[in-house]
């Protein structure tokens, strides 16, 4: 169970966390729960140590609800409780204000941030930047994709119907990013995307010219074991399922733009995949020479010898294109954007023309 409601605003910073015994989480039938105020709200804020909990008790920042004469919920209000020791029972409720000096700060959408592809009663989807991740994680915890669209969407704490990410690209990819309007809209999208059947469409400029128009790569895939990066995927061997299809729209000098169509949606499968047949994508960090470079932009220590190593600050990976159909009608829809201006910028300082197919 998470901590705050599905349908909450992400653009305002939470106030305070919810929270219920139940004897479910403890594998217990509800007569048997009774456990202490600090040891239940350290289970369920791993992320504090003991004594903090009690300190956020003493200092007037928990209230509690108690259960009813039969152990269940009741519609009493929670009051502030000062003892670490008061002891919970199944069907009691929580409510831990966040202190105030330890708030995000809410995001303030401006006009124009949130460029809007196509939008339906069902669907949204939108153009994002390279550089902005798509969800709040780790050290992203402001300036997402998905706060942004609840800053303009959002009425108050809550949003009319749930306006939630149907997939997720890269933080440095570009492009189009589809999102769903309400609970049933999402499941028949994510259901489409289970079974493969939403045509996705990349382009990639990378490294070297192929020696072939267009073509098919099926190589498995799985975790990296031998990399320092956690995250990263290698071709393995007995590995998950992978196939990508490409073809050739440009040769610029000693790079060139390709149109990429991954058929399933493994972790960074294009870019594994490209990598692998010698055509590493301009600007990747994590699967170009050196994962090092990618450990170094973690800590914010790029060079100049790295960046000009690199070529292109990001990888220029952008979501082109995304067809989908639509959870009412079933008829097809589809979103594209362009290729942005740093891509084609940086294509256009090779002096040749373009040779394309």
């Amino acid at each position: 169970m998470g901590l705050f409601p599905r349908d909450r605003n992400l653009s305002r910073a939470p106030r305070e966390v919810r929270l219920e015994v139940r004897a479910s989480d403890f594998q217990l039938s509800p007569e048997e729960v009774e456990i202490r105020l600090d040891a239940f709200l350290k289970l369920r804020l791993p992320w504090r140590s003991r004594t903090s909990v009690q300190r956020l008790v003493q200092e007037g920042f928990v209230l509690v609800a108690p259960a009813g004469p039969d152990r269940a919920p009741t519609d009493e209000a929670p009051v502030v409780e000062r003892r670490s020791a008061r002891v919970l029972r199944n069907g009691a409720r929580v409510v831990v204000v966040i202190p105030p000096e330890l708030r995000l700060p809410d995001v303030l959408a401006q006009p124009g941030d949130l460029v809007i592809l196509y939008e339906d009663g069902d669907a949204l989807a939108v153009d994002k930047p390279a550089g902005q991740p798509v969800h709040p994680s780790g050290r992203h915890l402001s300036g997402t994709l998905i706060q942004e669209v609840h800053a303009r969407y959002a009425q108050g704490d809550l949003l009319p119907a749930p306006v939630q990410l149907c997939h997720r690209i890269d933080r440095e990819t570009s492009g189009v990013v589809l999102l769903a309007k309400g609970q049933r809209a999402q499941r028949r999208i994510r259901r489409q995307f289970d079974r493969r059947t939403i045509e996705k469409e990349y382009l990639a400029i990378v490294h070297g010219l192929p020696e072939r128009e267009e073509g098919t790569i099926e190589l498995p895939l799985g975790p990296a074991h031998k990399s320092s990066v956690r995250m990263k995927i290698t071709v393995q061997e007995g590995g998950w399922e992978a196939r990508t299809h490409w073809k050739l729209l440009e040769r610029r000098g000693n790079v060139a733009l390709l149109s990429c169509t991954p058929v399933t949606g493994r972790q960074h499968q294009i870019r594994v995949h490209l990598a692998a047949i010698g055509l590493p994508i301009v600007g990747d960090k994590l699967y170009g020479e050196d994962e090092d470079l990618f450990l170094k932009n973690a800590r914010q220590a790029l060079e100049p010898r790295d960046l000009e190593t690199l070529r292109l600050p990001r990888h220029a990976l952008h979501s082109h294109r995304l067809t989908w159909l639509s959870p009412t009608t079933g008829d097809p829809r589809t979103a594209s954007s362009p290729l942005p201006r740093d891509l084609r910028d940086f294509l256009d300082t090779f002096d040749d023309q373009p040779q394309t197919k």
